[in-house]
């Protein structure tokens, strides 16, 4: 555990740089253009690289040991920062700033690899917990990664608003070239006890192990089904990637916007907090879908007028449900999958779940811009049929979206627990060879 906590820590500020950076990219690009389809093509791009890499970034945690993947995270995240500072220096700004230019796109690239190194580390983070920690702790550890995220997201809001709000983009990337090598540094100072992954003298591990992990989750009764809901709730999700900068910029300030951002992810913590003291019982497979019914009717309604005060309290409660639902699907999969097996398929599973999130998040942008801003803006037919409770302006064109997406997602729910995978996933019990070091 002592090892693990450290780990932990490590991986806290890794997180903190990658999400930091990523907002204030967002923060910059639109208070700079003030283009919603700008913001939704990065929040989509990070899914769409996230979901290219995910299966290797599995294949590789679980052919390597752990501690290996999380420093080549690092160095990783260091490099693509150092590259877009360099690039941030030498690039005129007006030229960086021009969405039809190559630069800015090359910029943004560049950035997002930087933040996607994230998932590595987070892939090997979940299998330590698997290594490093006792069955019946797990749930707790991974409670303990939640209120870490929550910290990271509290930290990072803050940090990411008054950095672009009074300092600019310039050093938003020093300050995480700096904090990103002095974590490195760190890091290779953790020892972990594990030992390096062994396969038969002919055998190549490949790259992408794409048949390894299907093989394991079609060995696994109701993991498909687990995997796709998960997959749904991020298509749905992408709504929550694309627009809610933009929602929330709206609003308020971008300094506001972060302090605001910074008090509700507080909301992180004490989910988190809540699992790493109570854990999460005999039934995780129960909270998922509790956690998930709570979530989508927040989304629902929590946009339903256009308050600062109903934003957050949202915001608040979906936050809180967040690190619940995460933890809860990590111990599923870590009570049910071979630990020789789980980067794969913690892998698998989020390239199929990122996968989703840029179709929602490229395809809301335009429609967000060019129709349902229009439709409930003055002259817009949404002014007449919705506009008397609703409101009107282009901000509630993109209320509009979040109530459609929570109302689907209540229904998608009610569906994954009448289905067969939910009742097959749930009777699943850990076996000692499913835990044991591969």
């Amino acid at each position: 555990m002592t090892t693990f906590r450290r780990l932990l820590w490590n991986a806290l500020v890794g997180s903190v740089m990658n999400s930091f950076v990523f907002f204030a990219l967002t923060f910059w690009v639109y208070l700079e253009t003030r283009s919603v389809v700008a913001t939704s093509v990065i929040g989509g791009g990070f899914a769409v690289v996230s979901a290219m890499v995910g299966m290797f970034f599995g294949t590789f945690v679980d052919h390597h040991r752990k501690h290996t993947a999380m420093v080549v995270a690092s160095v990783a995240a260091v490099g693509c920062y150092s590259v877009a500072l360099m690039q941030y220096a030498l690039v005129d700004q007006d030229t960086l700033l021009r969405l039809g230019s190559p630069l800015f796109w090359v910029f943004v690239f560049v950035i997002l690899a930087g933040s996607v190194t994230g998932n590595l580390r987070a892939i090997a983070l979940s299998t330590s917990v698997t290594l490093l920690v006792p069955e019946g702790e797990r749930a707790r550890a991974n409670g303990m990664v939640g209120a870490a995220m929550g910290v990271a997201f509290t930290i990072t809001s803050v940090i990411s608003g008054l950095v672009i709000g009074q300092l600019g983009m310039g050093w938003a990337l020093i300050i995480a070239v700096g904090v990103s090598t002095a974590a490195l540094a760190h890091l290779l100072t953790i020892g972990v006890p594990e030992e390096r992954p062994t396969f038969a003298h002919d055998e190549r591990p490949p790259l992408f192990d794409w048949s390894g992990a299907r093989h394991t989750i079609r060995t696994i009764p109701g993991l498909a089904g687990l995997i796709g809901f998960a997959a749904f709730n991020n298509l749905l999700g992408g709504v929550f990637m694309s627009l809610m900068d933009a929602y929330g910029l709206s609003l308020v300030s971008v300094e506001a916007w972060g302090f605001l951002f910074a008090a509700v992810s507080v909301g992180f913590i004490v989910g988190g907090a809540l699992v790493a003291r109570r854990g999460l019982g005999e039934h995780p497979m129960r909270l998922i879908l509790i956690g998930n019914f709570v979530n989508w009717t927040v989304c629902a309604v929590f946009t339903l007028q256009s308050s600062v005060v109903l934003l957050a309290a949202g915001m608040l409660v979906w936050m809180t449900m967040m690190p619940v639902i995460e933890a809860a699907e990590q111990t599923v999969l870590q009570r049910v999958v071979p630990f020789a097996h789980q980067g794969r398929v913690f892998g698998f599973a989020q390239t199929v779940e990122n996968a989703a999130s840029p179709l929602t998040a490229f395809l809301i942008g335009p429609l967000a811009q060019l129709v349902f801003m229009p439709f409930m803006s003055e002259g817009g037919r949404g002014v007449d049929l919705l506009g008397g409770w609703f409101g009107v302006g282009p901000e509630r064109g993109i209320a509009l979206i979040f109530t459609l997406a929570g109302l689907l997602g209540i229904v998608a729910t009610f569906l994954a627990r009448s289905s067969r995978w939910y009742r097959l996933i749930s009777a699943c019990e850990p076996e000692p060879q499913l835990v044991a070091k591969g």
